[in-house]
């Protein structure tokens, strides 16, 4: 995924699944010029965030 699409998800109103090494995840910021995303899991208990590069996230469609 590229940073633009981040941006895109995260300022959209629709719920777009997102995955991180094949589980699925939200989104909560992204830093532009680092190109990384600040993500928790959707589904655990949880809400632990992670720091990753944009470009290890993937959309299934």
């Amino acid at each position: 995924m590229d940073i633009n699409r981040v941006k895109q998800i995260v300022s959209s109103p629709a719920d777009i699944p997102v995955y991180y090494n094949g589980v699925s995840v939200w989104i909560d910021d992204y830093n532009e010029q680092e190109e990384t995303a600040t993500i928790h899991l959707r589904d655990g208990h949880l809400r632990e965030q992670r720091e990753v590069p944009v470009e290890e996230l993937t959309e299934k469609q």
